[in-house]
């Protein structure tokens, strides 16, 4: 299963539990899930202007995107660190890509990613950033 997908996953689940009033978002979800989605828009922009960016910038941005929900997640407990847990689960394949060549000697298990990939783990954001700002408006 792709990031995307998995994302996607995640994000149904989410709507669906708090549709049916399974997850009572709290008024810190609604503050971390805003201050989470706003660092992530922060560092993945629109797809345009991501995919102009040299390969090795497009990796430190999705790494930011790893760092920003680690962050949120050690804030919060209950269901929101579920979601973010299965979303920072999702895009950990991005924890084993390198941008460099490897001149000599090893790469530590990393691999070189595809432009696709790329395309994925910022898609894969952009859905989770939806999902946030969602979870921001709920009222609780």
């Amino acid at each position: 299963m792709d990031m995307r997908r998995i994302v996607a996953v995640l994000a149904e689940e989410a709507e669906q539990q708090i549709q049916d009033q399974v997850w009572e978002v709290t008024p810190g979800d609604c503050a971390l899930a805003l201050e989470a989605e706003a660092g992530l828009r922060d560092v993945v922009g629109p797809p345009g202007l991501q995919e102009a960016l040299p390969q090795i910038k497009r990796l430190e941005h999705l790494r930011e995107t790893l760092a920003v929900m680690a962050v949120a997640l050690a804030r919060t407990h209950g269901r929101l660190a579920w979601f973010l847990s299965g979303a920072l689960n999702a895009l950990e394949p991005v924890l084993h890509w390198r941008a460099l060549p490897a001149e000599r000697g090893g790469t530590f298990g990393t691999v070189l990613a595809s432009p696709e990939d790329y395309t994925e783990a910022e898609d894969a954001v952009r859905r989770l950033q939806e999902v946030l700002a969602q979870i921001s408006r709920v009222s609780p």
